[in-house]
């Protein structure tokens, strides 16, 4: 369901991107060609900064945000999401917030007030808060990264690590042309 919030701004849909009819997309979204967004996803851009203004939150090309996912923004703040980008099942992304191009972000992982370089992975239920990563960067499953977190002490990312998160890019890429056909028939 595409929502005008209420400032009166509408998203913006690529027609390649695929929504499902069960989620919600409120406000000042910008979502950009092949993207697919899964069941009862929230993506909501509806609050103002102090002067009643507002930075979109923007989907890039490619990039697949799956079931239950929340993208909310704090007073107006950006969000970016990078192309070729997936955000995993019940994830939260709340801006202020920079995604980087071929992320993987894991299952109800949380991410806030933070900038994640390209080609990074999140595992399941990590959170990254108030800290900027940089490009290649891994996070192991169910950590918690904060300003005080020395980065050093992470391991580098894992080609296999990289490899399945272009697959499900891939595979959410074909999702799209799938359901987009099968929406086509009715």
């Amino acid at each position: 369901m595409l929502r005008k919030n209420p400032s009166g701004h509408l998203p913006v849909i690529d027609e390649s991107a695929y929504v499902d009819q069960t989620a919600i997309i409120c406000g000042k979204v910008i979502v950009q060609a092949n993207v697919f967004i899964g069941p009862y996803a929230v993506i909501r851009a509806d609050e103002t900064n102090e002067n009643g203004e507002m930075e979109p939150i923007v989907i890039g090309a490619n990039s697949n945000i799956q079931d239950g996912v929340v993208i909310h923004s704090k007073a107006g703040a950006a969000v970016i999401i990078g192309e070729s980008s997936s955000i995993a099942h019940r994830s939260i992304i709340h801006g202020p917030c920079s995604i980087g191009h071929h992320v993987f972000v894991g299952f109800n992982s949380v991410l806030f007030n933070c900038k994640i370089g390209n080609h990074s992975a999140i595992r399941h239920n990590a959170v990254v808060d108030g800290r900027d990563l940089p490009d290649h960067f891994y996070v192991p499953a169910m950590s918690y990264i904060n300003p005080q977190t020395d980065l050093a002490l992470y391991p580098p990312i894992d080609i296999s690590i990289s490899e399945f998160s272009e697959s499900v890019v891939t595979t959410n890429i074909e999702l799209v042309k799938g359901y987009k056909a099968l929406h086509n028939e009715f």
